[in-house]
């Protein structure tokens, strides 16, 4: 349950941090949540779509005893995370 338990963790920080770059200029990297955001009525509702379809990809994953890939996911998502707190520093008045 603790790499689920991350899983979700991770997911919620994405979505504060994508929220936060977003209210600050920065561009969505993600084609397929660039989409989303695009035909969603607002932000929020598009990466919360996303989100929804990752979290029951993770269940099933963690249903099946795929342990291997959602540990890979988790570290995945850790780095977009940590990327989007550069693109935030980055895009800040001091860095400006």
């Amino acid at each position: 349950m603790n790499l689920l338990g991350q899983f979700f963790y991770l997911q919620g920080l994405d979505v504060l941090t994508t929220l936060a770059c977003l209210g600050n200029g920065v561009k969505e990297g993600n084609p397929v949540v660039g989409l989303a955001l695009a035909v969603a009525p607002s932000p929020l509702g598009g990466l919360l779509g996303v989100k929804i379809l990752a979290v029951a990809l993770a269940v099933y994953c963690w249903q099946r005893g795929r342990t291997r890939v959602l540990a890979r996911v988790n570290v995945f998502f850790a780095a977009v995370v940590a990327w989007n707190l550069v693109a935030l520093i980055l895009r800040s008045p001091a860095f400006v």
